[in-house]
């Protein structure tokens, strides 16, 4: 049994660790570059060749091959791709995933480290410093995680401020949502959540209905962030009561979810009740209003 990472996680991993690196090599790339200084080569996509007689400056590639025949006054960090050398590096060796093949003339002045596999052509006289194995996982995962934070964090300012923005433009048709069932709204939910994708669809295979369909489908998204700040709304009302300011109500049952939505699995289904919640009591109020 297998305990390596799926695919898909690796390829957030590397690409998470490869804008790291890029964000850290572009500044010092400007920073040190001058006009008679070697040109520096950063590559987001594409394959890299520093060619004989050609003196290159710091080379950073996020996914390519690099052939180095000539010099790179620099350091070489490869995120994923191969790394050829037939020429000389003056300053570090960094391969993430695929290894580094060393030519008959190929020198590293600094240190070589690589990551998945070990370099070929030997390295006792033709790397200057240490050949040191890192740990990818060790490097990535903290990148990772940083990322998911940085994501949940814009997730829940957008969602705070959506929120407020609806609570000071109707705060009646709020207290009205709020009285709605939990029961009630999350089945109403759940079935609307079904509906109305369905409707869409029906809607669109139809001559006079496809600019109906079209609209409700671009519609559904905003529709279910509306509906995750009522389910934080209903929420938070439930805890503290109709008497207690709307905006710190809204406030607390927000803090809540997105807490629970750190949870990992049991998060998303948190998320996804909170959302059918507040689609729910969105419809029953809607429902109350016209029969009223």
């Amino acid at each position: 049994m297998s305990l390596a990472p799926p695919r898909s996680a690796r390829r957030i991993r590397l690409l998470a660790l490869g804008l790291v690196l890029l964000c850290l090599a572009v500044p010092a790339t400007a920073a040190a570059q001058g006009d008679g200084d070697p040109k520096d080569r950063v590559v987001i996509t594409g394959d890299v060749v520093v060619d004989r007689g050609v003196t290159a400056g710091k080379v950073v590639v996020i996914d390519g091959d690099v052939l180095v025949r000539g010099t790179v006054d620099g350091d070489l960090i490869v995120v994923k791709g191969e790394v050829t050398l037939r020429g000389r590096v003056t300053g570090d060796v960094v391969a993430v995933t695929e290894k580094v093949v060393l030519g008959e003339r190929g020198r590293i002045d600094g240190d070589l480290r690589y990551g998945d596999e070990r370099p070929d052509g030997g390295t006792g006289d033709k790397v200057g410093g240490e050949v040191k194995r890192f740990d990818l996982e060790s490097i990535a995962a903290p990148t990772g995680v940083g990322i998911a934070l940085g994501v949940w964090l814009a997730f829940t300012v957008s969602i705070f401020l959506l929120g407020l923005v609806l609570l000071l433009l109707a705060p009646r048709a709020a207290d009205a949502v709020a009285r709605a069932g939990i029961g009630k709204s999350l089945l109403v939910g759940l079935l609307a959540f079904i509906l109305l994708p369905i409707l869409a669809v029906v809607a669109l295979v139809t001559v006079i209905g496809a600019p109906l369909g079209l609209v409700l489908l671009l519609a559904l998204l905003p529709l279910y962030a509306i509906s995750y700040v009522t389910g934080a709304w209903v929420v938070g009302r439930r805890i503290l009561k109709p008497d207690k300011a709307r905006i710190l109500s809204f406030l607390v049952g927000l803090v809540i979810l997105r807490l629970l939505a750190l949870i990992p699995i049991a998060g998303g289904l948190i998320t996804f009740l909170a959302t059918l919640l507040g689609l729910g009591a969105l419809l029953a109020a809607m429902g109350r209003a016209r029969r009223a």
